[in-house]
């Protein structure tokens, strides 16, 4: 269940920090994606990598 969350957690910190560079513009890959420079997806992101952090502080607790 350790690994599950982990895992669970790295990936939602992953997407969220691509969600807040494509809403910054900073990561504009695809050119044709409908997230590029619209700020609420940069609050997506960081709600999105808050959450893996949760994860992973929750996987590291249960794995002691």
């Amino acid at each position: 269940m350790q690994r599950i969350l982990t895992l669970l957690g790295a990936l939602a910190v992953l997407m969220g920090m691509v969600w807040i560079g494509q809403g910054s513009g900073t990561f504009p890959y695809p050119a044709s994606s409908f997230m590029i420079d619209q700020s609420p997806w940069i609050a997506y992101g960081a709600g999105l990598a808050l959450v893996g952090l949760v994860l992973i502080a929750i996987a590291r607790r249960s794995g002691r």
